[in-house]
């Protein structure tokens, strides 16, 4: 895990170092930079495999020159095979074994990678630049084509630091609605994400860029599995011991993160069987209903791991919240971030590495928004009219709940409604016009030939999972130097679980069924009778109480001003609404604090957008192999 950087800018060391230093918590082991030909390459090192200096980057084999974030967990099978071919390497680590796949198999190397990734290779011959970004968006990867030149990094604030961009009103927009800006669209104008499951080619010669998508979900369902429960749960089980396996390679302590839930409880107890002494790692709140600490623990003694507890209280999110758009440099509101950064600040004292759960929910249907879409589906069988009717008969109480459901009647369908759970059914408070479409990949809700819960598992694994999940744990764990891997999304579970009947992981009232089944045979089922409970924080209560003072402070009427695209007054209302105990509207006061401090932030450091032309000069004359 690290931050990459490069362009075509002729900046000068000053400027280079400080766009490393933007992002050195990425990786603070070794930064380092090459200058070659009309191009610069820098990088920051989270040293994980190999932590000899030799595998520093960026890092050169043969002709290829290469900086890389990430890890490939299968780069020593890779590697065996390239042995086979002729190629030397002098290096124990997979970034070396990414160039040698890429000088074997060109483009097609990505589809040989089993991990998460975001690399940038140079080829000095061709004078070209070719990367990829892991199929499931793990791994981050920005670019900008402004001005005719080319810029790539691992966060946007490595590239608008000494440049002048606009904000995208799209994407605020998008913001406002999602709670993230979906790919392919950041905040800026000028910068985009590189889509997950994408590779891209950039001409220094002609300055030329093209993307080309290498890996995507199989939305047809032809390739559906066709076995018996048993066989699919026997399959599915090597895949998961398999999957676990791979990440558990690593020359720096590892661990676990266990919240007591069917996913995280699955990987710590696979973890078990390939390991013994396994770390894991759980939070505890105090407020009532949110802490799951006493349901990991029970998980870590049937287990035997050595476990550790972190509380969390409001003096301690303090601090991430203040800071909170220093790490995720773009609007970003889910507000389980703070949790996922303090379990990562504290693990981080103990291990380097850390297993997550993530991607269990997505692919095998265990959200509880499933169970609810599903149990309401049978109203949209009735026509619109009629629907249309009803709601307006809902519409008439004065209670602002039954007004909701009355929206949500009158929708035109499921999958539509289903949209606007995440988007939000009252939008008053946003006063902007849309500039586009309602969000990404609707054309999966409205164009599908699978059954509902598969297609909304599909429109979850393409939004959700990637713009939401990926980019919160991403850059929680990385704000504190630490890798978060993810078994249940090694695209072999994935493309296995997309394939099963719907009814092996939900069957009447079971969701999950299959990962259920496969965890039971090792831990009683009765540790995980209760409730699904998400990975949240108290805001709700906090804002009420003790942060009160700071919410009313930073979305005063003069803060409110300031923010693009919301209605002040009705901002005003919700924020009433919310103290009042009227109505809990927490997630819009998280999105309006966090968008403030986001825009507060720039403020501050708008004079980067400023500097001279002297930011910037030639680049010194120096051997491909140099580093600095």
């Amino acid at each position: 895990m690290c931050g990459i950087f490069g362009s075509t800018i002729k900046y000068n060391e000053a400027i280079l170092a400080e766009k490393l230093d933007k992002i050195n918590f990425r990786g603070p082991d070794y930064s380092g930079s090459l200058y070659i030909d009309d191009l610069v390459l820098g990088h920051n090192r989270l040293a994980i495999i190999d932590l000899d200096h030799r595998s520093d980057q960026p890092f050169s084999y043969l002709h290829l020159h290469i900086v890389f974030n990430g890890e490939i967990y299968n780069y020593q099978d890779i590697k065996s095979d390239l042995v086979k071919k002729g190629y030397r390497f002098t290096t124990a680590a997979d970034t070396e074994v990414i160039c040698a796949a890429f000088l074997e198999y060109g483009r097609a190397c990505v589809n040989y990678f089993n991990g998460m990734f975001a690399f940038v290779i140079y080829d000095s011959q061709k004078k070209t630049l070719f990367g990829g970004r892991d199929r499931l968006g793990k791994k981050p990867l920005y670019y900008s084509l402004a001005g005719g030149e080319f810029e790539f990094a691992s966060q946007p604030s490595q590239i608008t630091l000494a440049r002048n961009f606009t904000l995208d009103t799209q994407a605020i927009y998008e913001y406002l609605k999602w709670g993230y800006i979906p790919e392919p669209r950041s905040v800026w104008t000028q910068i985009r994400k590189v889509p997950a499951g994408h590779t891209f080619t950039y001409s220094l010669t002609n300055r030329s860029f093209e993307t080309e998508k290498y890996w995507d979900l199989d939305y047809s369902w032809k390739k559906r599995f066709t076995g018996d429960y048993g066989k699919a749960k026997h399959i599915l089980n090597n895949l998961l011991f398999d999957a676990v396996k791979l990440r558990m390679h690593a020359d720096v302590p590892l661990g676990v993160f266990l919240s007591g839930g069917i996913d995280s409880s699955l990987v710590a107890t696979v973890a078990t069987k390939i390991v013994s002494n396994v770390k894991t790692f759980s939070m505890k709140f105090n407020e009532k209903g949110f802490d799951e600490s006493i349901h990991a623990a029970k998980v870590a003694n049937c287990l035997g791991t050595d476990h550790h507890t972190i509380e969390c209280n409001y003096s301690q999110a303090m601090d991430l919240i203040r800071n909170f758009s220093l790490y995720y440099d773009e609007p970003f509101a889910d507000s389980s971030a703070i949790p996922s950064m303090l379990l990562s600040k504290h693990t981080k004292q103990h291990v380097t590495v850390a297993l997550s759960g993530d991607g269990g929910d997505e692919v095998f249907l265990g959200y509880e928004r499933y169970k609810w879409i599903r149990s309401r589906n049978y109203l949209f069988r009735s026509p619109q009219f009629v629907r249309k009717y009803i709601s307006s008969l809902i519409s008439l109480s004065p209670l602002y709940k039954h007004k909701l459901v009355a929206k949500a009647i009158n929708i035109e369908n499921i999958q539509s409604l289903y949209v606007k759970m995440f988007g939000g059914l009252d939008n008053s408070w946003i006063d902007m016009p849309k500039c586009g479409a309602d969000g990404p990949f609707i054309h999966l809700l409205s164009n599908s030939n699978k059954p509902l819960m598969e297609t909304v598992s599909d429109f979850d694994i393409k939004t959700y999972l990637n713009d939401d999940i990926n980019t919160k744990v991403d850059r929680a764990s990385m704000a504190f130097s630490l890798e978060a891997r993810s078994p249940l999304m090694d695209y072999r579970i994935i493309e296995f679980g997309r394939s099963l009947p719907t009814s092996f992981k939900y069957k009447g009232n079971i969701q999950k069924r299959i990962l259920k089944d496969i965890l039971f045979e090792h831990l009683s089922a009765r540790l995980f009778d209760r409730p699904k409970a998400g990975f949240t924080m108290p805001f709700a209560e906090w804002f009420r109480n003790e942060l009160k003072e700071y919410v009313l402070d930073n979305l005063s009427a003069a803060k409110l001003k300031q923010i693009p695209g919301i209605n002040i007054r009705r901002s005003q209302e919700i924020i009433n609404e919310h103290m009042t105990g009227k109505w809990n509207r927490y997630p819009q006061i998280w999105k309006l604090l966090v968008l403030s401090q986001w825009l507060n932030n720039q403020n501050k450091t708008e004079h980067f957008h400023r500097i001279s032309l002297n930011a910037v000069g030639s680049l010194k004359d120096r051997s491909p192999g140099s580093t600095d």
